[in-house]
This record gives structure tokens, sequence and C-alpha cells, in this order.
């Protein structure tokens, strides 16, 4: 099978990715995280910030499932069904990666803060809740490798971050001093 070529992830494959996992794992919550979240709340967020291959995600149900599978983590059973070469890979044109609940450095509180998207799959709704825009770029910076520089760049030019409370949202995130140092300097100056 020829694989499809798409450089550019829409809000549809989002919602492809969490209807897959949501049938999978048979729940009716999916975590998404990492820059491909951004669909849930801007589907048509700068292309810069939508180049990703890959949708960051997981179960609602991930330690109930680890539990009934001889502890195996849902990330390893994500990655074998959907991940990078996956056949799901080469029929869509990206991949799932399988992430938990420790994968990104979010700000405290961000699921009270998170967007909730709908996503109808036949008969049943399923919660995709993904961080707010705020705590996707604070992780973003405090993370800070060239990609998430230019997720960070491409969003600002797009809507300017309110560095404030953006700040504030670093300032929650438990790293070393360091690590808040280089994301503070940069969020000042995510222009450069």
């Amino acid at each position: 099978m020829e694989r499809r070529q798409t450089t550019v992830r829409t809000q549809d494959e989002l919602k492809r990715a969490v209807r897959s996992i949501a049938r999978h794992f048979a729940t009716d919550t999916v975590y998404l995280i990492g820059s491909q979240a951004i669909l849930a709340s801007w589907p048509d967020a700068p292309l810069a910030a939508r180049l990703s291959q890959e949708i960051d995600a997981y179960p609602g149900n991930a330690d109930e499932w680890r539990r009934r599978n001889n502890e195996m983590e849902a990330s390893e059973e994500i990655d074998a069904l959907f991940g990078f070469g996956s056949s799901f890979h080469v029929a869509f044109g990206f991949y799932i990666d399988g992430v938990d609940e420790r994968t990104a450095a979010l700000p405290a509180g961000w699921k009270a803060r998170a967007v909730r998207m709908a996503i109808e799959d036949g008969d049943r709704t399923i919660a995709a809740v993904a961080p707010a825009l705020g705590d996707l770029i604070a992780a973003k910076l405090i993370r800070l490798d060239g990609k998430d520089k230019d997720f960070v760049r491409a969003c600002h030019e797009a809507r300017p971050l309110d560095i404030a409370a953006i700040q504030r949202l670093i300032d929650s995130v438990p790293v070393d001093k360091a690590t808040r140092t280089a994301a503070t300097r940069f969020l000042n100056t995510p222009q450069a």
C-alpha cells in the first residue's frame, strides 16, 4: 500500500486519532498533548504549528487498561498499532505517538483549563481533552527544542502571546532553575 503524503495536520486527523484510541481501549476519554493538541482549540492554527507527523495521545483509562493487561503500558500498545511505520501510519499519512500523563511538563492545574472537544463515533460521544493554548505554549517553552521554538514563534506571530500569563504558567511547572530561565528568556524574545 502506498503511503499518502500529508505534511500539515488537520482537525479531521485529530478526530481520527481520538476515535482510533477510544475504540481500541474502550474508553470515552482521550487525552491529547504535544503540538497537535492545538487542533482541538485552533483548527486553523499556523501551518508551522501543524507540521508534526505525529499526534500524541493516551486513553483516559490507561491505568485500568495496564492493570487488565499484565502491566503493559497503553503507550506501547498505541505505538505498536498506530505508531511510526504501522499500517495506520501507511494508510493515513500520520501516526499516533503513545504517551502518558507524565510525558509533557504541563503547568499545574492544566486539566481544569483544558479544551474539551466532543467527537461523535457512531452512537457514542468521545471527550478529547487537550491543554489550553497557554498551557501548551508553556510546555513547549519548558522543553524548548528547535521544533518547540518554531511552534511558539508561529503561534506568537499569528496571535501575540500574553507574556505575563504564560510566565505564570511556566512558574507553576516543577522544573529546575536553568530550564525555567531558558523558557523565560525565549518567551520574552519569541520573534528572535
